[in-house]
Parts: structure tokens; sequence; C-alpha cells
């Protein structure tokens, strides 16, 4: 018995990684070697949809990080650009760095404010 729920262990990660990796969940099930309803039901249960959203949020997080390493010259790039010569290019580069600039006042922010929640949360919890 526990070599197979071994074995449905893996397969479960095996999964897992085919969903992240393959455009659809007839794909992936094919790359697990499942059927798709096998794989449609295992996406059901809580356990496996808990995994599968905290693997999604890992290549996310690992993409952005990416994205904010190249910050930097990202906005060397546009500050270049504000002075190029070309009228659309310009006008491009300062679009680009007013919005960047506003969404991330927007997400500190919002940071902010989910973290005065969280405080609020453990304060009332404690009182209980």
């Amino acid at each position: 018995m526990t070599g197979h729920g071994e074995k449905l262990s893996r397969k479960k990660s095996a999964a897992i990684v085919a969903l992240l990796t393959e455009g659809t969940i007839t794909q992936a099930a094919g790359k697990t070697g499942v059927d798709e309803s096998t794989l449609r039901r295992w996406l059901k249960e809580v356990g496996l949809k808990r995994e599968f959203r905290a693997a999604r949020r890992d290549v996310v997080e690992t993409a952005v990080a990416r994205l904010q390493q190249s910050a930097g010259k990202a906005a060397d790039t546009l500050e270049r650009n504000l002075t190029w010569g070309h009228s659309g290019s310009e006008i491009r580069a300062a679009l680009g760095i007013l919005e960047n600039a506003v969404k991330a006042v927007e997400l500190i922010d919002l940071a902010e404010r989910l973290e005065q929640l969280e405080t609020r949360i453990t304060e009332q919890g404690e009182k209980r």
C-alpha cells in the first residue's frame, strides 16, 4: 500500500510540473501519463491544488526577481531615450517611467495596508 501511495505522490508531483510547463490540461495529462479526467479530479483535491499554487507562485516569484535585477538597466535605457532626439521614443520612455513610478507607489501603499490589516487580525486573535 505504501508503494502505491508513493507512486501516486510522484505522479502528482509530475503532474504539477507538467501543468506548469504544458499549454493545456490535456497536454499536461499526456506528459504525466494519466487520463485528463484523472488530472482534473486531482486538481480538485485541496492538497494538490495547494502544492500547484505554491509551485506556480514560485515560478512567478523567480520571474519577478529576474525582472527586478534588470530594473536598473531598464531605467537607464528609459532615461537615455528621454533625450534621444526622436520624439516618439522620448514620449514612450517618459510614459514608461511615469507608469512604473505610479505602479510602484500603488504597490507600496497596498503592501502597507495589507501589513496593517494583518497586524489588526493578529492582535484580535491574541485578545481572544
